[in-house]
Formats: structure tokens, sequence, C-alpha cells
């Protein structure tokens, strides 16, 4: 019988020139695997007020290894960027402006999963280091009271006693994605040119299926994953000395 399995994945960040701690959504994206089939459905919601968010990106070397952090400033509404400016800041008129800009964000997330939670009917959610993910989605009014929610980098971490980034696992699995398939050093997976459509490199559908594949891989092929990321370990490690 097929089951349904979701992978939640989302961009986020603060209004620039406002506070530090208040996060504005920017992508949402919703994976379900259809298991048995291995159908692929992807859904995917894009902020689109006029709003300047700070978009916070690692910078990786060819092992997923983060050797810096960088930031820009991205205008939701043309997704145009520039340089972020550590001094600037929003006096109270502009940052009302922006927060009242957002206002109606919250019942378009709010709609967003509800209408796709009931459509696909799925029971579990894995997400990445995901508690703030899931954290801003209740705030905007999602419900995820029945849902079974998994956080794969915590049960990583807690198998390994190592904290894996999604970047170090997608070197561990050997994601490759293609337009048309994705796949990984055991799997291999169509998708629909909808569903290709939206999985661009650096978006919320893009790490929706990295995780994906990350999740088959360790589920599916326990051991090999195991054995891989051990090497990815030590090729770091060889790399500092």
């Amino acid at each position: 019988m097929n089951r349904n399995i979701a992978f939640l994945e989302l961009k986020y960040g603060n209004i620039y020139g406002g506070y530090p701690n208040f996060y504005a959504i920017s992508e949402i994206a919703l994976l379900v695997f259809e298991q048995g089939s291995n159908r692929i459905f992807l859904e995917t919601w894009l902020n689109n007020m006029n709003i300047e968010v700070v978009n916070v990106f690692p910078k990786v070397n060819e092992l997923g290894h983060t050797i810096g952090r960088g930031k820009e400033v991205v205008n939701l509404r043309t997704r145009r960027k520039r340089p972020y400016d550590e001094e600037f800041r929003l006096d109270e008129r502009q940052l009302g402006m922006a927060f009242k800009n957002l206002r109606p964000t919250k019942n378009a997330i709010r709609s967003f999963l509800w209408k796709n939670m009931k459509k696909y009917r799925f029971q579990d959610i894995i997400t990445f280091d995901g508690r703030r993910d899931v954290f801003l989605c209740e705030r905007s009014g999602a419900d995820f009271e029945r849902y079974n929610i998994i956080d794969i980098q915590k049960i990583l971490n807690k198998e390994t006693e190592y904290l894996f980034s999604l970047n170090k696992l997608a070197v561990v699995i050997g994601f490759d994605y293609d337009q048309a398939y994705l796949r990984s050093n055991n799997l291999e997976y169509w998708l629909h040119p909808i569903a290709a459509r939206q999985i661009m490199p650096k978006s919320a559908a893009y790490d929706a299926a990295r995780l994906l594949m990350v999740y088959n891989e360790y589920h599916d092929h326990h051991d090999d994953f195991l054995m891989k990321a051990a090497l990815l370990l030590n090729k770091i490690q060889n790399s500092k000395e």
C-alpha cells in the first residue's frame, strides 16, 4: 500500500534594519513522497511582499564543510539582491510599514499548509534542524498537533555524535539533480516537470529534495550511509591537519 511522507523546508530572514530576533518567512517547500510508487509531489509558497530581508548563507568547500558565512539583502517582491550594511536601521515608521506589509502572509501561509496537509494526507513530517521552521509556521496559524514531526538532524546527531549540516550530507549521499531525476549513491527518482521547475539551487525546494534523498538513503541503505558519512568526516579532519 502506498503511503505519503512529507518533507518541510523554509527560507526565512530578519527584516533588513529591523529586530534581529524577528524572522519573516520568504519561502516554504512541502515535498510529498509516495512510498511504494516513489512518486514525488512538490508544493511551494513564495512571499512576494515588498519587504527586504537578510539572507544568511554558508560558504562551503567541496566537502560540504562550512568555511565562512555571507549576508545579503533580498527584496521579496523583485528577488533583487544588494549588499548587506551592518549599520543600516529602519526608523519606527518604516518598521511599522514593514510589519503591516507582512500581515497578510499569515493567512496565506496557514492556507497553503492546511490545503496541502488535507490534499496529501500524510502523518509524518520530516525536517532538518526544523524547530524554528515549525515555530514560524505555527506562529502563522498552522496546526501540527496531529502530525509526527521527525528531525533527521537530531536522529543523526544521536547516532553519530556529530552535528551534520545538510550540505555535508548532500556530499555523503552523492546528491545529484539534472532537471528530470533526483539521484544519490543508491537511489534514483523521476521528477514530474511541474515539480522539477520548482527545484532551483539555494531554494527551499532544493533543500527539500536533498532532505528527501538523505532521509531515504539513511533508512534504505543505512550501513552504506554511515560508512560514507565516516569517510567524509575523515576527509574533513585530514584537510584541517
